[in-house]
């Protein structure tokens, strides 16, 4: 497949960096997804959840509204 805007044999400053840091540490990759794992990879709990949204108090419209007194 042709493509003209497809520039031959260029890689930007950007992808030589990275293919760069991918040769001087090739745990990289593996050690950024044990890193996102420990952070975002949960497992959930789906009842816990169920019992959250349950137990959930409703806002009221206007949060900083406090509760009128009788004057």
């Amino acid at each position: 497949m042709f493509s003209l805007f497809r520039r031959p044999h260029y890689s930007s400053e950007i992808t030589n960096f990275i293919e760069e840091m991918r040769q001087k540490k090739p745990t990289l990759e593996a050690e950024q997804r044990a890193g996102r794992a420990l952070l975002w990879d949960k497992h959930l709990d789906r009842e816990s959840l169920e019992e959250f949204s349950e137990a959930r108090v409703a806002q009221q419209p206007y949060v900083y509204q406090t509760q009128p007194t009788n004057k």
